[in-house]
């Protein structure tokens, strides 16, 4: 069974699917991301359901990403020849008059084409509905063409090559010899659809589809302006990034899997494909120092549309369409991946208190203000609401960062984003002449300030929270978000306390207090990330260096990166891929380049994520 380091990403900025290493496509759901599975094998080896490639005679595999895009290549050396397999999920050219509209067929495009010798090749097309609750009908519509229908789901299956029918699943076996190729094409519809019968397929308009797909994505990355180390690793991140927003609405999913274990065999399994405020807000922060303007422009329309009505019953997650209601329940049918059991689908989270979200919202508006974003007196009256709600609750507890499922607690990065609120608030109101109570609002972000210097680090370093003798990695984005210098005497023992508590193999854990679940989990590497942040923005450039080479050494094949990493083996451990980490990887490498030529403040307080939006405006003005 494909382990979750072994996957890739196809996606079509509606839903995503995952091909393992070796050609079996083990995740997808239609028609978006937070769909029903048709492919779940990731999560159960024998009932999740999965669509194979099997070449006779296998030696060696290699993969990649045609380069600027989610177009993946693998290549099956055999003994008798060589198969490449060339796999994307198809979508429309890019739309120059709206650069975030994306065509969707609905659809995977598989072509094999034997490059060299002859290759006995099987396929075996094993669809399971319902995450994996319901065996479909399959019937053949011709030699080449079959439907599967059950539940509210149909998949119409088109082949050059012939198809055979078993009782459960779509076969068929090929001898492929040098400059042969056949092409696969499995396309959703609602089972009430009904398609006409077919006979083989056009080759002509299958090559049409991959050519738009391969264009498309090119066309979007040339949008991409970065000037620093690791550019094939800052593009690859941006194209995750692009491949886990929902084209319709901009909303930015966490990753496109549920389930996927942070320890295996444990039961800290989660489903991610929902939008939270701050992770998406941090995600479009990155793509905007990218110079992805149009991406934060979708986000901002899905925002404003989301939370209509009242901003106090913002919540802190959304269905990618704006659903609130997100109830979570156990498919215990399912093993889950490796034994990790219970498989979950919803998310209860989004009913907790997380006061981060207030501040992660006013640093996207102000960072999208800065680079010339237009703000609505309506957005800035929403906005407004936010900052007045931070200050009437900045000192009551929540469930923090980490959606811990105990008690509420005082965490400390949910009041260091209480700060940020509030700050960019005035910095909005100031900058932009908009009426507000600026002299209220700083007044209660210095009494913030004020209690994190004293409640929350008594000893003279940020503790998880007030009265809690326990190190948390999230405190290391107090000086990103520049209420104290990164040389600050609290931010140097935050650091030193951080690392002695929580170095997990050379990596960061996230926290090691009790949290109400059993068993533990693997580093938490977007907190890797934030050190090697604070560790460039302190001039301590070989050691932030070394930090992240090793970060990006986690990264699979395809320059994939996971939520959490096995300390010890490197294993990606969590769902898969995960934009939070992808995005961390996109802004600490453009700091720590920037730091490299000289151009990084080792000396007062700075908004991270500013200085590196400023360079990129500067860049562009200059360019």
């Amino acid at each position: 069974m494909n382990r979750i380091g072994d996957y890739a990403l196809l996606g079509d900025c509606h839903t995503a699917a995952l091909v393992g290493r070796d050609g079996s496509i083990d995740w997808a759901c239609f028609p978006r991301f937070d769909s029903p599975s048709v492919f779940a094998r990731v999560l159960d080896s024998a009932r999740g359901g999965s669509f194979q490639i099997v070449p006779a005679g296998l030696r060696a595999t290699r993969r990649a990403y045609l380069p600027d895009t989610n177009v993946l290549v693998t290549t099956f050396v055999c003994e008798g020849g060589t198969l490449e397999l060339t796999d994307c999920m198809p979508i429309g050219r890019l739309d120059p008059d709206d650069l975030t509209k994306v065509v969707s067929h609905e659809t995977i495009l598989r072509r094999l084409r034997c490059t060299a010798g002859t290759v006995d090749v099987g396929v075996a097309i094993a669809p399971r509905f319902e995450y994996g609750d319901l065996v479909p009908s399959f019937r053949l519509t011709s030699a080449q063409t079959g439907e599967i229908v059950g539940g509210a789901d149909a998949l119409w299956v088109t082949a050059t090559g012939r198809l055979e029918w078993q009782e459960e699943a779509f076969s068929a076996g090929w001898r492929l010899q040098a400059g042969d190729e056949e092409w696969l094409e499995v396309r959703w519809s609602p089972s009430n659809v009904l398609r006409s019968r077919s006979s083989r397929p056009p080759v002509g308009l299958l090559q049409r589809r991959l050519d738009d797909t391969i264009a498309f994505w090119r066309a979007w990355s040339r949008q991409c302006h970065y000037d620093g180390d690791h550019a094939d690793a800052v593009r690859r991140s941006a194209l995750v990034l692009k491949a886990l927003t929902y084209a319709p609405t901009g909303a930015v999913i966490a990753a496109p899997t549920t389930s996927l274990p942070e320890e295996v065999g444990g039961e800290r399994n989660w489903d991610y494909r929902f939008t939270w405020i701050r992770d998406a807000t941090l995600t479009l922060i990155s793509l905007l120092v990218l110079g992805f303007r149009e991406e934060a422009d979708a986000f901002k329309l899905w925002l404003e549309r989301t939370s209509a009505g009242r901003a106090r019953d913002l919540q802190i997650m959304y269905g990618i369409t704006g659903r609130r209601l997100l109830p979570e329940f156990t498919l215990d049918h399912l093993d889950g991946h490796r034994g990790s059991r219970p498989v979950r689908v919803g998310n209860a989270a989004a009913r907790q208190t997380q006061l981060d979200m207030y501040g992660q919202i006013l640093q996207a508006a102000y960072l999208y203000s800065r680079a010339e974003g237009h703000l609505s007196r309506a957005n800035w009256a929403f906005l407004s609401e936010l900052a007045e709600i931070t200050a009437e609750r900045w000192n009551q507890p929540d469930h923090g960062i980490w959606e811990v499922r105990g008690e509420p607690r005082h965490f400390t990065h949910s009041k260091l984003n209480c700060w940020l609120a509030l700050d960019r608030a005035v910095r909005i109101a100031e900058r932009s002449g908009l009426p507000a109570p600026t002299a209220r609002w700083a007044g209660q972000r210095d009494a913030i300030r004020r209690y994190l210097l004293t409640e929350a680090a008594p000893d003279g370093w940020l503790r998880q929270a007030p009265g809690a003798d326990a190190a948390d990695a999230a405190t290391l984005v107090a000086p990103a978000f520049g209420m104290l210098p990164t040389n600050h005497p609290v931010v140097r023992r935050t650091m030193e306390r951080v690392r002695a508590e929580l170095d997990h193999g050379g990596l960061l854990a996230r926290y090691r207090t009790p949290d109400g679940l059993a068993g533990g989990e693997g580093a938490f590497l977007l907190c890797s990330f934030w050190l090697v942040d604070c560790l460039t923005y302190a001039g301590e450039l070989g050691e932030a260096e070394a930090l992240l080479e090793r970060l990006l050494g986690l990264s699979n094949d395809v320059g994939l990166l996971a939520e959490e990493a096995d300390p010890t083996t490197g294993e990606a451990l969590g769902n898969f891929p995960q934009a939070f980490t992808h995005m961390a990887l996109v802004t600490s490498c453009a700091h720590l380049s920037a730091a490299k030529r000289g151009e990084v403040p080792t000396e007062g307080a700075h908004d991270y994520a500013e200085l590196a939006l400023d360079r990129l405006l500067a860049a562009r003005a200059g360019g």
